[in-house]
């Protein structure tokens, strides 16, 4: 009996990180849209295009971008003189994805998704993305704890 074994999280956000940043720049407009670019992203795995949409790379993908607007308002109450549209896009998407699992993942804590953010951010971006990056989101886990800003986990 062969058991498929599951990629690390790291890798599946490394995955939603990818096919999101492509989405910036080749944006799509139905979930059909956005499942075709997700499977056809040469950064899926065979297996993972092949089976059904069901695993963590996908949930990322598909909540950030279902949740788009609610995301980029929480990373402008969080970003001092920044504003989303001036935000390079690497940055942005990594926000996105902290930003979504700060307020929709309960199974995600909030320091695991503002490290993971931070680990990503010293590999996709430049010298200063992961200040920004953790500037933002320290701002945003501390409404978090304030009650200011409140989780709808899934």
């Amino acid at each position: 009996m062969s058991v498929v074994k599951k990629a690390p999280r790291r890798q599946e956000r490394i995955l939603a990180f990818k096919v999101l940043y492509g989405l910036c720049f080749s944006p799509v407009t139905s979930a059909e849209e956005l499942e075709s670019a997700f499977l056809h992203s040469p950064d899926t795995p065979e297996e993972a295009a092949n089976a059904p949409l069901n695993g963590f790379a996908w949930e990322l993908t598909h909540g950030v971008w279902q949740h788009m607007d609610a995301l980029d308002a929480a990373i402008t109450s969080f970003s001092q003189n920044w504003r989303v549209d001036r935000m390079a896009r690497v940055e942005l998407t990594l926000l996105r994805i902290a930003i979504y699992e700060l307020l929709y993942r309960i199974d995600v804590p909030p320091r695991v998704a503002m490290n993971e953010a931070i680990e990503l951010a010293k590999q996709f971006g430049d010298d200063k993305s992961r200040g920004f990056i953790n500037g933002i989101l320290d701002a945003a886990a501390k409404a978090l704890e304030s009650g200011t800003l409140q989780r709808t986990g899934q």
